[in-house]
């Protein structure tokens, strides 16, 4: 399994293979069981329907690092007229956006003035923004940015960021972020990081995933759990009754598309449940990630490409 999550890694990197993956029939194809689609409308489509199974959505308009300024606001442009969708229709929805999308590979200065704008517009909406976490090389100055923008006047509470249990360094991070009130949506990390950085070994990952997990229940900020792993979930349940802490102090995550038996058997259990729904043309990095994340998806993807 390591050695076919390494290669769907490597494969995400792949130039030829995204240009010809995004541009065909069949990549479209594959893609749509975790991309709701190539368009902001078909995103807000699915929205509706996932609210109406009584649970909440992150949305995210697929993108990685831009090359100019003008892309930069472009791209930003997305996520205000999302922002604006949500309140107009009045959904359970807010939205997940990576700083390299927002020109952090450019300039600093940019991604935090977009991400700034973002937010203000977030508040003024009634909505949240998620600044989503990239690889490792990028986790310090991501959480400053939050750091900074969350402290400004009248903005906290509506920004926060994203944690990875595979880093060393998590547990330090999510002491800070919870000392300045700031929530977190923990996850266990989809990027290929070195051993120097990162757990290499998936019990050390689940490990910490639950001791970090188990920090953010026992803080008084909303946060959310992102996992498809039953045991992860069941270790949060656990704690959350061994400790008194109601449901609704915390939400689970999980993707578009995977596990929706385990999405709708929450919600019937009384648990709070947001499903992170990613849309737009730039899709095939985060497909090869969700198959490197859980190569068991590669068997689903094939058996029903071959129905007719």
């Amino acid at each position: 399994m390591a050695l076919l999550r390494s290669a769907f890694i490597a494969l995400s990197r792949n130039r030829s293979l995204r240009r010809f993956g995004e541009r065909s029939t069949i990549g479209t194809r594959l893609s749509s069981r975790f991309v709701a689609g190539m368009e902001v409308e078909d995103a807000l489509r699915v929205a509706e329907a996932v609210n109406k199974q009584g649970m909440a959505v992150s949305l995210d308009s697929l993108g990685e690092s831009v090359t100019s300024e003008n892309e930069a606001f472009k791209a930003a442009e997305v996520y205000h007229r999302l922002i604006d969708a949500i309140a107009a229709r009045k959904l359970n929805a807010n939205v997940s956006v990576k700083l390299t999308q927002m020109g952090l590979g450019l300039s600093r200065e940019i991604a935090e003035s977009i991400a700034q704008n973002l937010t203000e517009h977030a508040r003024s909406a009634g909505t949240f923004v998620r600044i989503d976490m990239e690889d490792s090389t990028l986790t310090q100055v991501t959480l400053d940015i939050v750091r900074r923008i969350h402290a400004q006047p009248g903005l906290r509470g509506t920004i926060g960021t994203v944690i990875q249990a595979y880093l060393y360094r998590s547990q330090a991070d999510v002491e800070q972020l919870l000392a300045e009130g700031i929530r977190i949506r923990l996850c266990k990390g989809a990027y290929k990081e070195p051993a120097e950085v990162a757990f290499p070994r998936k019990g050390d990952v689940d490990a910490n995933y639950v001791r970090l997990s188990c920090m953010l229940l026992d803080s008084p900020v909303y946060h959310g759990l992102a996992t498809h792993d039953i045991a992860m979930i069941h270790a949060a349940k656990s704690f959350a009754h061994q400790h008194g802490i109601d449901a609704s102090r915390y939400e689970f995550q999980m993707l578009f598309g995977v596990r929706r038996d385990l999405q709708r058997e929450l919600v019937r259990d009384g648990y709070r449940m947001r499903v992170y729904i990613p849309f737009g043309r730039e899709w095939y990095p985060y497909f090869m990630r969700r198959l490197a994340e859980r190569p068991a998806n590669v068997f689903f993807l094939a058996k029903n490409l071959l129905r007719k």
